[in-house]
């Protein structure tokens, strides 16, 4: 009874009302309240993650936690798009790079800067960063810099056939990330935990905390797509462009895995923030890519993938630079300070162009 009332079953459940019940979007004391509980239902996600993680062992724990976050983002990309508005056929495309930026340079360099300033070096299993790596880059160039150069025609853009082919390509690429990670490679993604007292989880414990991840991850995705309107009018105000809002929205998606990997670092667990680093990264691109491109083929909807110059410029820097971070199996802080200083690059070059 007493963990019915914990404001991790209790936050989420009052977001829910507030969305319901309040003019969420059209009055300043309900956007800020959703703003609290936007964060409150963060929290509250990562919560129930770590219950989930601990209950079913790596790397299913981080699996999980990737794979919901993963198609809730989808489908708020998707209910974006068909929303229309100015720049719909490239929302797709900025909030995934928005993602993958942030993933790379954010979550993984405050991780490995956290964790340098506490423990000085952390190890991890490096086959386990080749193999993610691997899949990760041949998605990316394959999603974002290939349709560039392609002529069936005009712009950034895949032909219907050639948006088929790079979906199944982008299937396979994870499906067999999989395969690897939780089966055949299983032993690359463990992190080993000597010296901690082992808590245990029943299985009861771990159903309801699966539900209200679940149910967490949902109203944040509601309340961040609720809010970005207002948020969007804000930036337009400020004379910001447009594309600071898809980092937003990127942003709060992530926010779960990105607490979760920082925690980690901090308990010297630097594998399982691998795991949910480059594998949210796999996700985002290899399930949200494939579902928006079968979505936008059904409907007849327009999508621009192909990323402009100093896009590609910055993706490839943050690439590179994790590959040379992570091919050692140590960590320390100067990885980290780098990657914070793409990311802030990024964002530099978002409002001055």
């Amino acid at each position: 009874m007493k963990k019915i009332f914990s404001w991790t079953y209790l936050a989420p459940v009052l977001a829910w009302a507030l969305y319901f019940l309040a003019p969420v979007g059209t009055s300043v004391i309900a956007n800020l309240l959703a703003g609290v509980f936007l964060i409150g239902g963060v929290m509250a996600a990562v919560h129930h993650a770590e219950v989930v993680a601990h209950r079913v062992g790596e790397p299913y724990g981080t699996i999980i936690l990737a794979m919901a976050v993963t198609l809730l983002e989808a489908s708020i990309i998707v209910s974006l798009m068909l929303a229309g508005g100015k720049g719909a056929e490239v929302y797709a495309r900025d909030t995934l790079f928005a993602a993958v930026m942030l993933i790379l340079n954010g979550i993984l360099g405050i991780s490995i800067l956290v964790g340098a300033l506490k423990y000085k070096e952390q190890t991890f299993e490096t086959k386990s960063v080749t193999i993610a790596l691997v899949g990760l880059v041949a998605i990316l160039v394959i999603t974002l810099v290939l349709p560039n150069y392609t002529s069936s025609i005009a712009g950034p853009r895949y032909s219907k056939p050639q948006l088929m082919i790079v979906t199944i390509a982008c299937v396979v690429i994870y499906a067999a990330f999989l395969f690897t990670q939780t089966i055949r490679h299983r032993n690359y993604f463990l992190t080993e935990t000597p010296d901690e007292e082992e808590t245990i989880i029943s299985k009861k414990e771990m159903l309801v905390s699966l539900v209200f991840l679940l149910v967490c991850l949902g109203i944040v995705i509601l309340l961040a797509k609720t809010l970005s309107p207002v948020i969007e009018n804000g930036v337009a105000a400020a004379g910001l462009p447009n594309a600071l809002v898809g980092v937003f929205i990127a942003a709060v998606i992530l926010l779960p895995e990105g607490i979760a990997a920082l925690r980690a670092a901090t308990r010297n667990k630097f594998q399982t923030s691998i795991n949910l680093a480059l594998g949210s990264a796999l996700a985002s691109i290899g399930l949200s890519i494939p579902t928006v491109a079968i979505l936008c083929t059904v409907l007849d909807l327009p999508l621009v993938l192909g990323l402009d110059r100093k896009s590609m410029i910055l993706l490839g820097l943050s690439v590179f630079t994790v590959m040379l971070s992570l091919n050692k199996g140590r960590t320390n802080g100067l990885y980290g300070t780098v990657l914070l200083v793409n990311l802030m690059m990024y964002i530099f070059t978002i409002i001055y162009e």
